[in-house]
């Protein structure tokens, strides 16, 4: 009778757990989903750099033989399975979360350290808000006691929104420039 009811038991324990439904997992983005290099997207910033303020309009121009994508500026960024990456530096690696680091050499004298600082994070800029944003930082020692220190925000499917650059010297930061996006515009097509 125990071995009945045992068996009688586990035979429930199996039917209650072959009913159970899982939530599917919402997949992970990648750096990928952050920067769309389609030709055809446009974005339009507005740039203040030395106390002056003026527009920019970049677009994504063709694609070239190695995979990357040229700008209407000459940058080129291709997407590969580390991240998005432009001709010297990763500015965005994989897996898209706080605390992911990466190491860019992009000269002998020049060494630049990137992390993630906030993932999944609400952004704005002028030209709109969004969920799901990356933040990125990178700093690049200038000399003993100042670097150079970029943040960069990234909102899915539209790509860098904000960018600011400041002078970090003895304790003291001092602003450089910034950027911030107006105008986003998918492919046509």
């Amino acid at each position: 009778m125990k071995r009945i009811f045992l068996c009688g038991l586990m035979a429930l324990a199996a039917c209650t757990t072959a009913t159970k439904t899982t939530q599917p997992t919402k997949p992970q983005p990648t750096a990928g989903d952050f920067y769309p290099l389609a030709v055809g997207t446009s974005w339009t910033y507005e740039v203040k750099l030395l106390g002056e303020s003026r527009t920019i309009d970049v677009s994504m121009l063709r694609k070239n033989g190695e995979g990357f994508v040229e700008d209407s500026t000459g940058a080129q960024f291709l997407v590969d399975s580390f991240g998005v990456r432009d001709q010297k530096r990763y500015l965005l690696r994989n897996p898209i979360a706080a605390g992911t680091r990466w190491t860019n050499v992009v000269s002998v004298s020049s060494i630049e350290n990137y992390e993630i600082v906030a993932a999944n994070q609400p952004c704005d800029a002028p030209g709109g808000s969004w969920q799901g944003c990356v933040v990125v930082e990178s700093r690049n020692r200038v000399e003993e006691g100042t670097s150079l220190v970029n943040e960069m925000t990234f909102a899915p499917g539209v790509g860098i929104v904000r960018l600011s650059t400041v002078l970090e010297s003895n304790g003291k930061q001092i602003p450089q420039s910034t950027l911030a996006l107006l105008k986003f515009g998918p492919p046509k097509g």
